[in-house]
Order: C-alpha cells, then structure tokens, then sequence
C-alpha cells in the first residue's frame, strides 16, 4: 500500500472484482486475492512496456484451479484442473507511485478450461492461446542480460 496513491483502483476487468480507494483494495488483497493464490501460480512474462506514466506487461498466468479464486471465478467451486491464461495488466503511475492496475483475460477461455463452458460451435480456445503466443514469441523470450523473464509464485497482478 505504500507504493499506491492516495486515492489508488485495481479491476479485473473480466470479473470486476478489485477495488477503489486504500481499503478496499486492502480489503480485496487481504481477503479476495492472495490467500486465494494457488500454490502452483506461475506468471510467465512475455513483454513489458514502460514509459514514465504506465507500465504493460503482457504474461501467462498458469495454475491449478484447486481453491475458491473469486476473482477469476467468482462463485465457482475448485475443478482441480489446470489454467493456462494469455494477460495483459496496465498498471497507471502517478508521482512515482501506483494510481491503477487494470487486469484483462480472455473469460471464456478461462471458464472453458475449468470445464465451465461448452464451446462447441463458439470461437473460444483454451490453453491454445498460451501454446500459440510461446511458439510465435520463443526466440524473443530467450534471456538477454537485463531483460525481465518469467518468475515462479505469487505476484501483485
């Protein structure tokens, strides 16, 4: 919360959960987000663009589905299966410190890979998204000194 300003939001945009303002959005990582983590969590960063107001960061979110996570699947009982989603999170800087995080994700893909939507006849994929956007990028996400890559635990978007 430091890093945040004074009057700071966070959206999930696909499910609109976050929120606006030092408590609630207290109130959200405390008690909507991070003890709702997977234990397998891993954020695989495919870009990042910076300028001196927004940062963007392009990444996988890969985990198991194996604990009640409001915030992408509000009201959805655990299916234990794996989840593998393209993400994008803007994060907006004001003075130096955090303003906003907005954070995107294909919704039916996700419900699609938890068993949750039917997509015959839908032009919904799953973790084909994620394969695809690795074979098109890997020669670009090879490690070049200075250059971020991806992380393994648990992470603020």
């Amino acid at each position: 919360m430091r890093t945040m300003t004074r009057r700071p939001h966070n959206l999930h945009i696909p499910t609109l959960a976050g929120g606006a303002g030092r408590a609630e959005i207290r109130r959200f990582y405390t008690h909507h987000f991070i003890p709702h983590l997977p234990a397998d969590i891993r954020l695989e960063l495919l870009s990042r663009t910076v300028s001196p107001d927004r940062v963007v960061d392009e990444f996988i979110l890969e985990f198991t589905h194996d604990r009640v996570m409001d915030f992408i699947f509000p009201g959805i009982a655990p299916t234990f299966r794996r989840v593998s989603l393209p993400t994008v999170a803007v994060v907006g800087i004001r003075d130096g410190r955090v303003d906003y995080e907005h954070i995107y994700w294909d919704q039916a893909s996700a419900l699609r890979q938890i068993g949750k939507l039917e997509a015959a006849g839908l032009p919904v994929v799953g973790a084909e998204a994620s394969d695809q956007l690795r074979r098109l990028l890997r020669p670009s996400l090879r490690r070049r000194p200075g250059s971020p890559r991806s992380g393994t635990g648990r992470s603020r978007t």
